[in-house]
């Protein structure tokens, strides 16, 4: 923070919104989930180191964690990171001055330069992209140090080549409704159960079935069968994750009618 505000760093916010331009930003906001398996002192190193990779000194910053309780009843770590993109030069200035347009000629005489002025919305998207993928190898290099099994995967579920449709995410009043609460828990452990189903090794099977001492008919007809059990059985498992998740999007579509009918 600039010196003015070291010691109230809601002065500084307050002042960019008093002088930064109208159509200049005040501030960017990162919202990141921490590791519940973390303990309170963890979860702040992790974060403070994030926090000098990425932003060091060279810009004013301010973050909180916070833990409130998530739907299954566990911890819902997360922080708040806040800060602004004008560097900080070791030029003294002023909050009026501090926030004018940036001087190139004489530096001391316009407000900090701001920095990622004039990228476009795929450079911005790259960007983030690339941050996410920083911050999972920096938690996960974190979660091995203190000797923790559980690890991080930035990418969605498509780049991973896993069939599953991203959880919608919920308003604070959605999340604290029972019947909305109740279907997406039977969804996550419907999803559970299917992931967890134990199929064998049907290559493994069927070529046991070939190497039998029986007659090519039936060998035909051992395969065919196995075939059409392996497809029914992996169909019905299929069929009851879909309709759980049909339901729970009917049920918070019958919530969302009605919250607007109110």
């Amino acid at each position: 923070m600039p010196k003015w505000a070291e010691h109230n760093p809601i002065n500084f916010w307050q002042s960019a919104d008093l002088y930064e331009r109208k159509n200049g930003s005040t501030y960017r906001e990162y919202e990141i989930a921490l590791p519940r398996e973390m303990n309170a002192e963890q979860r702040l190193e992790l974060v403070e180191d994030f926090i000098q990779s990425e932003i060091g000194s060279k810009y004013p910053y301010q973050f909180a964690i916070h833990n409130p309780k998530a739907m299954d009843g566990n911890d819902q770590p997360h922080v708040h990171l806040m800060f602004n993109e004008r560097l900080q030069d070791g030029i003294e200035r002023d909050p009026e001055q501090y926030f004018k347009r940036y001087n190139s000629k004489n530096p001391e005489r316009g407000g900090a330069k701001k920095d990622n002025t004039g990228k476009s919305y795929q450079e911005r998207k790259t960007d983030i992209k690339d941050l996410r993928q920083r911050w999972a190898d920096l938690c996960n290099s974190h979660l091995e140090k203190h000797q923790l099994d559980s690890r991080i995967d930035m990418r969605s579920y498509k780049e991973q080549g896993i069939d599953k449709e991203p959880e919608k995410k919920l308003l604070p009043s959605q999340a604290k409704n029972p019947e909305i609460r109740e279907a997406l828990q039977q969804s996550r452990t419907a999803h559970k159960e299917l992931v967890g189903l134990d199929l064998g090794d049907p290559k493994k099977d069927l070529q046991d079935l070939k190497d039998s001492p029986i007659s090519d008919k039936e060998i035909k007809q051992g395969i065919e069968s196995f075939k059409a059990d392996f497809d029914s059985f992996k169909q019905l498992a299929l069929e009851q994750y879909k309709e759980q998740q049909k339901l729970e999007r009917e049920q918070q579509k019958t919530m969302n009618f009605k919250g607007m009918s109110r």
